[in-house]
């Protein structure tokens, strides 16, 4: 195919569903191009030559092509586009395979960089490194603000016993992937199942949110929030555990797990604590367990990784050395429970 035609986007359909479903939407012949971006969904930027969008759709030749990730992510920023919460405006939504092979969504592409590396935050120089960090917790907190039910996201997901399923649901993950001794990761998984925190009131939650799942515009502000394959209702200081574990630097030089936390000028993670709790009004009192949690999740994803890897299943550069940064977080998960 050509770069125009990427697989798994056929133009010609897709001009026609939007000419049927949006009339007078696109203006001329559609190109189309694959981009970065999402943990497992397939990502396309697609232009007319005038306005541009992105569609969205499951990997090409997956097993279970359904319509539930595609419809949870359309939902999602449905029902976020009209509040503070930055995210692409929805065009729309299509179930049916016969289009593009798999359920899909078209949404507003939205300018912005998404930062993945201390090395491309440099050129920003410190203080427009920190603003942006900032205005990661600021738009979380946005996010944390948001009344489910006053969106229509009030079946969203089930926030009883979130943190409980949680734990068990990466415990199982982690014996799927067993293949070697992991020092302390049991450990750990005991620990945190010992120190389960109750919960604050349910709120939307990202479920992978760092850096670089949000683009950033002219004024360092976050112009959209990316990749809501993981969200649900849940617990919010879930998505705060995550990005204070992102903020603290890996100690690992050449990691092949990308990391903005060593820019010159990223704050603390104590100063985004302190800053969430400021302006959330929420107790942060157990942040230790949430970052804990964090530091485990990960783990478990790494070794699943590594894990695929001494299978032969992953093709690409540094999954030879993914295997020796689990036990990194391990030993960061275990030492920020302590801490705490």
């Amino acid at each position: 195919m050509s770069p125009d035609h990427p697989p798994g986007l056929d133009l010609d359909r897709l001009r026609g569903l939007l000419d049927a479903e949006r009339p007078g939407l696109v203006q001329g012949p559609l190109t189309g191009r694959l981009i970065e971006g999402g943990r497992s969904n397939l990502t396309y930027a697609v232009t007319d030559g005038n306005a541009k969008w992105v569609v969205r759709r499951p990997p090409l030749g997956h097993v279970l092509a359904t319509a539930h990730d595609m419809k949870r992510e359309h939902r999602v920023i449905s029902a976020l586009h009209p509040t503070a919460v930055p995210v692409p405006r929805p065009v729309l939504l299509c179930e049916d395979k016969e289009v593009l092979g798999a359920p899909f969504y078209v949404m507003d592409l939205v300018e912005g960089t998404p930062y993945r590396t201390a090395e491309q935050l440099a050129p920003l120089g410190p203080e427009r490194t920190r603003d942006a960090v900032l205005s990661l917790v600021d738009t979380l907190v946005e996010l944390h603000a948001v009344d489910p039910a006053e969106v229509g996201l009030a079946d969203f997901g089930r926030p009883e016993g979130f943190l409980d399923r949680q734990l068990r649901r990466w415990g199982k993950q982690l014996d799927a992937s067993r293949n070697r001794e992991l020092a302390g990761i049991d450990e750990l998984h005991a620990a945190l199942g010992r120190e389960l925190p109750d919960s604050p009131t349910a709120t939307v939650v990202h479920g992978d949110y760092r850096l670089d799942n949000v683009l950033i515009g002219e004024g360092d502000r976050i112009n959209a929030i990316l990749d809501w394959e993981m969200s649900t209702l849940g617990d919010p200081l879930t998505d705060l555990g995550l990005l204070v574990m992102y903020s603290k630097p890996l100690g690992a030089p050449d990691s092949p797990v990308s990391t903005t936390a060593e820019a010159a000028g990223h704050p603390e993670p104590a100063e985004l604590i302190e800053r969430y709790a400021a302006r959330s009004g929420r107790d942060v009192s157990a942040v230790s367990w949430y970052t804990a949690f964090a530091w485990f999740k990960l783990a478990v994803i790494l070794e699943g990784i590594h894990y695929r890897y001494t299978l032969g299943q992953t093709v690409g550069a540094g999954f030879d050395r993914i295997g020796e940064l689990v036990p990194v977080f391990v030993e960061n998960g275990l030492t920020t429970l302590q801490e705490g």
